[in-house]
């Protein structure tokens, strides 16, 4: 393990701020980062002085998903780490500690969230987004299927049509017009959204926090009733993507910072 402080975990007046932070590469995941924010989640749900919590991106980026250049890659598909592995210890646990946490969890996104990024700030109960901000499903930039909860709650906030455009596309969505969509709750100037989402986070962390953990169990009922089966669909998916032919061009592409020359298989 890396002496390096990739997550950061402040707590103040009942709310807990965790900063992803790994700036020089927008917040990437890599394996590390992906379990140090799967731990500080459990210990953030455990602490009874902590009523809410932020989550939060250093420098300029939010999160932009899956660091590639971290990645291990093989032309030989059968010999290619599983990805549905990958995604059942290192970002589904991440969406379902989340969504199961009665307190409220606000996603504080200062800069871009794209991939697994964008899943984990829509996994997330609100939203304080930077107004130069976007949200990107960039997972088929790669030939692979949306994960970490996207497939699932993306269309269920978004709706199914235009969820669908994004995932197919890969289009930037604008921090705007996902305001207007209603998929964000605040739109900030990018230096203020820190400080708006701890002062609200500080306002819920104040309320009857019981009553929100059981409405936010409700609403988990209600929309979310077959999440973690849904996200077990996707790992099985991605595994499947994951062995394809598009993803190993898809990747070298994108690490050879060039087009990709998919061939449907």
């Amino acid at each position: 393990m890396s002496d390096e402080k990739i997550l950061l975990v402040e707590k103040t007046e009942g709310v807990c701020v965790i900063t992803l932070n790994r700036p020089d590469k927008l917040n990437a995941f890599n394996d590390e980062l992906s379990f140090q924010l799967i731990d500080a989640l459990k210990e953030a749900e455990k602490d009874a002085s902590v009523r809410a919590v932020v989550i939060t991106g250093s420098g300029r980026g939010f999160c932009s998903g899956q660091d590639l250049a971290n990645r291990k890659f093989s032309d030989n598909s059968e010999s290619r780490p599983s990805l549905a592995d990958s995604i059942r210890r290192r970002y589904n646990p991440m969406v379902i500690r989340i969504r199961k946490m009665e307190k409220p969890v606000i996603a504080a996104v200062n800069g871009v969230a794209a991939g697994a990024g964008s899943s984990l700030a829509l996994a997330c109960d609100l939203r304080v987004v930077a107004d130069n901000a976007n949200f990107i499903q960039s997972f088929s930039k790669v030939g692979l299927v949306p994960d970490s909860g996207a497939t699932f709650i993306l269309p269920r906030l978004l709706g199914a049509t235009k969820a669908f455009e994004l995932m197919l596309t890969a289009d930037k969505l604008d921090a705007k017009t996902a305001f207007e969509m209603g998929l964000i709750n605040k739109l900030v100037p990018q230096d203020k959204v820190l400080e708006t989402a701890l002062e609200w986070a500080k306002q819920l962390a104040k309320g009857p926090t019981r009553a929100f953990g059981l409405t936010k169990r409700a609403v988990n009922a209600a929309i979310f009733p077959d999440l973690e089966e849904r996200l077990e669909y996707e790992a099985y998916m991605q595994e499947i993507a994951g062995r394809s032919e598009d993803f190993q061009e898809g990747v070298s592409a994108f690490l050879e910072k060039r087009s990709p020359a998919y061939k449907g298989k």
